[in-house]
């Protein structure tokens, strides 16, 4: 849609710097996703409460710990999975 209206020059180099931008953003806002999730993990683990572990607020503590460590998981894959994407190129 933009390409008719640019030289193929400016185009190409547009397209390059959002790229750029793009792998920029996405590595920083996967740090600060993690730290957030490390922050909600400590909060969730003040929670439990280990005498009754499986019981009332502290089994919706140890869940959402389970959900949070799977999102750690996640971005990490993400992460891993974008420096061997830019290796490659």
């Amino acid at each position: 849609m933009l390409k008719g209206y640019l030289p193929n020059f400016l185009f190409s180099n547009f397209v390059v710097e959002l790229q750029l931008l793009h792998i920029f953003i996405m590595k920083y806002i996967t740090y600060i996703a993690v730290a957030i999730i490390i922050g909600l993990i400590v909060m969730n683990a003040m929670i439990l409460d280990f005498g009754n572990l499986f019981q009332g607020d502290s089994m919706v503590a140890l869940i959402s710990i389970v959900a949070l460590l799977c999102a750690v998981c996640i971005l990490l894959i993400f992460k891993m999975s974008k420096s061997i994407e830019e290796k490659s190129k």
